[in-house]
């Protein structure tokens, strides 16, 4: 422990090297897309959507058909729709 009693280090890490970072200020978004069957499926999405400028992360599962975005500030929905068109399938919208 430290002097103030918290696990923490200084540096505000409780467990170093452990852990994902969460970048501070991110948004996180969560559309539907259609189309999506495999794992192939949703590397394209995840590739074209990983492509907008600000998008730090990308998770699409084909079971759902829900693709989760983080990215540093909120996306324009015209340039995530034309990203999964791109890649094939069809975004419904924000989930």
């Amino acid at each position: 422990m430290t002097e103030n009693g918290s696990c923490c280090t200084p540096e505000g890490s409780c467990h170093p090297g452990g852990g994902t970072a969460v970048e501070v200020g991110a948004v996180t978004t969560t559309y539907q897309v259609t189309g999506m069957t495999c794992g192939h499926c949703e590397g394209a999405v995840s590739s074209e959507i990983g492509e907008i400028a600000g998008v730090s992360a990308v998770q699409a599962v084909a079971a759902t058909g829900l693709v989760t975005v983080t990215s540093k500030a909120p996306l324009d929905e015209a340039a995530v729709r034309a990203a999964v068109d791109e890649a094939g399938y069809e975004l419904v919208g924000l989930a």
